[in-house]
């Protein structure tokens, strides 16, 4: 085991050379560092890491998260396990503009007050706090979807219209925390987990947060029913103008065949019945009539 901060011991361990891979090319910054369970105190060597997008820190010693403040990049931030008891203030989470995951559970938070700088965070869309003092604080839940409005999913549910508009009573359908609105967005780690599969991992986090919406929340629903109708509406003309067009094509697709067919028959009887009828001429007379037809028609 590895304790205090990332040093030059941390960098020779054998699970550093995990890490090589993720480095980009022509750069020295890390986009993806995994530190679960090494007892690490500091973050301090993550200052220089300003290309990273997936940050795992979790089951640490970690009491400080300033050091990420250059991290601007970041996507996904798990620290969960560690004994953080404040968070930085809103100007540092302003800063992390594709924030989209954060995971604080299993942490030392304690006031609502302190958590709620979150909602200077603009991306954020999925967040946990459970197992920290502060969930067990009346009204918790509440307070943190309504001062983080960019959130989606909060702990182990996706956020229910319910809870956002207030005094809003719906069917049991949609009420908070119900089972079609439970989402584990923050499995256990996997061992040996690259850049790629994270990033993949968020991509569907996200989309499974947004399909849950799509068919339990009563406003999302009431507005595409809305969008669907008015593009309808505004189509109309298109089609109305299209029908009637194939049907003046149809009207005359049937013309051309009925007078080519008057034709074609008058020709056979020339020419079974009348052998001295001139064929080339009926023949070139008749393809260039059908010629003219199918011009005047279209």
């Amino acid at each position: 085991m590895f304790h205090g901060t990332i040093t030059e011991e941390l960098t020779s361990h054998e699970e550093w050379s995990h890490y090589n891979e993720n480095i980009r090319e022509g750069q020295k910054d890390f986009v993806f560092v995994k530190f679960n369970g090494l007892h690490l105190k500091s973050m301090e060597n993550l200052q220089s890491c300003i290309s990273l997008r997936v940050c795992i820190f979790s089951n640490n010693f970690i009491t400080d998260i300033h050091p990420l403040q250059s991290c601007i990049k970041l996507i996904k931030l798990d620290l969960h396990g560690n004994q953080i008891k404040s968070l930085p203030n809103t100007k540092f989470w302003n800063g992390l503009k594709n924030l989209k995951l954060l995971y604080l559970h299993d942490n030392g938070f304690a006031k609502l007050k302190n958590i709620c700088v979150l909602s200077a965070c603009p991306t954020l869309i999925a967040l946990t706090m459970f197992d920290c003092p502060v969930s067990l604080k009346k009204g918790y839940r509440h307070v943190l979807v309504n001062s983080i409005w960019p959130l989606k999913a909060l702990d182990h549910h996706v956020i229910s219209d319910e809870e956002i508009i207030q005094n809003w009573h719906l069917p049991e359908r949609f009420k908070a925390c119900n089972h079609r609105l439970f989402l584990n967005f923050c499995p256990a780690l996997r061992k040996g987990t690259t850049y790629e599969e994270e990033i993949n991992n968020i991509k569907h986090i996200t989309s499974k947060i947004n399909a849950i919406l799509a068919h339990n929340s009563p406003v999302l629903i009431v507005q595409r029913w809305i969008r669907g109708f008015l593009v309808r509406k505004n189509l109309s003309p298109v089609f109305f103008h299209k029908k009637q067009q194939e049907k003046i094509i149809r009207g005359y697709e049937t013309k051309w065949i009925y007078i080519t067919k008057g034709y074609e028959d008058k020709l056979l009887k020339d020419l079974f019945f009348k052998p001295e009828t001139n064929i080339k001429g009926k023949l070139a007379y008749w393809k260039h009539d059908k010629k003219k037809l199918w011009v005047n028609f279209h």
